[in-house]
């Protein structure tokens, strides 16, 4: 079969390898699209703390049941289906209280075993969910981030008429907007450096600041008299993004750290004394999680397709980290068509 291999720090190719069999308690799926996530980049440049190569990428796959071994459940073959991608030890403390996606040994599909970005995949059974009828392939090419914001709104405890600033215009900022809008949310502001991807969000109907043109901070300020806003949600996980947050915030307000931050870097704890706000981390999502975004996609499918920019075939998938890097080509989400 095909299949997208990073081979090396800034090398990827697509090579023929051997068909994945489905180990007792799996399912093989023949793949229909795999997204490209941050992680993809950060494996690709070889930042990745635990990817080795040779590794297929792609942990958002979707795709139809080809093969299962073993206690099939709920499940049959020729059933279109979404993968979590978490594969949890099922021993230790945190697996055993019932939050097994902060395992401590937590293993990732297209992290540390092959993923998606191929003509086949399998994944543990009991990690499937079918997909409606009526979700296009498209929109479901972009479940797992939009269980990311799921997983962000129920950590904030959002309450609806809320305001929120959104730091980060990406998969993850766009999907926490989308979720927003759906929840209710009076007023919803996102920042982001890429004018091409502050474009596509007020076409979500976003309030939009370009942070090369002014801060986020001073936006806020003056929109709504120096009070700030009533959440904030980071999704960049950058430096100054985590300086600034809690000068968004209003008193009181809560921070919901859902980028993913690769060294340590500051936050202004002062204000979070002072101003008496709250900050809570969020991580991936729970499996109930995966399967409300999936049940909730289809009731948001517009919104869903707008965000995926851009679908590639596998066949020139070696490509897409060009087409990422490409500062004249303004990129959301990308989804490898891997039936082509």
């Amino acid at each position: 079969m095909k299949a997208l291999v990073w081979t090396a720090p800034n090398k990827a190719e697509v090579r023929d390898v051997p068909v994945p069999e489905a180990a007792p308690g799996q399912a093989r799926l023949k793949v229909t699209y795999c997204g490209i996530c941050g992680s993809d980049i950060g494996i690709f440049s070889g930042k990745h703390p635990r990817a080795k190569a040779p590794l297929i990428l792609g942990h958002e796959f979707i795709g139809v049941i080809d093969e299962i071994n073993g206690d099939a459940g709920e499940f049959k073959v020729g059933d279109r289906v979404a993968g979590w991608p978490n594969i949890p030890c099922k021993e230790c403390y945190f697996c055993k209280i019932g939050i097994p996606h902060v395992c401590k040994s937590l293993k990732i599909t297209g992290i540390d075993l092959d993923g998606g970005i191929a003509e086949y995949v399998v994944c543990d059974v009991e990690n499937l969910v079918k997909l409606e009828d009526t979700l296009s392939d498209k929109a479901a090419s972009i479940i797992e981030p939009l269980a990311v914001a799921v997983r962000s709104l129920h950590q904030a405890d959002f309450k609806t008429l809320s305001t929120a600033a959104i730091m980060g215009a990406g998969p993850i900022g766009i999907m926490v907007g989308v979720m927003l809008k759906y929840a209710g949310a009076s007023r919803i502001i996102i920042s982001d450096i890429d004018q091409g991807r502050l474009d596509l969000c007020k076409e979500f109907g976003f309030e939009t600041v370009n942070a090369k043109e002014t801060t986020l901070t001073e936006y806020v300020d003056s929109t709504t008299n120096g009070v700030g806003t009533d959440y904030v949600f980071e999704c960049t996980g950058s430096e100054p993004a985590s300086l600034e947050m809690s000068k968004v915030c209003r008193i009181g307000g809560m921070i919901c750290q859902t980028g993913v931050h690769k060294m340590p870097h500051q936050v202004d704890l002062r204000d979070i004394n002072f101003k008496e706000q709250q900050i809570i981390g969020s991580r991936g999502h729970t499996m109930d999680e995966f399967r409300q975004a999936a049940a909730f996609a289809p009731s948001i499918q517009e919104a869903l397709e707008k965000a995926v920019t851009q679908i590639i075939p596998l066949a020139e998938s070696d490509k897409v980290f060009d087409y990422i890097a490409d500062p004249d080509m303004v990129t959301v989400k990308i989804a490898v068509d891997c039936l082509s």
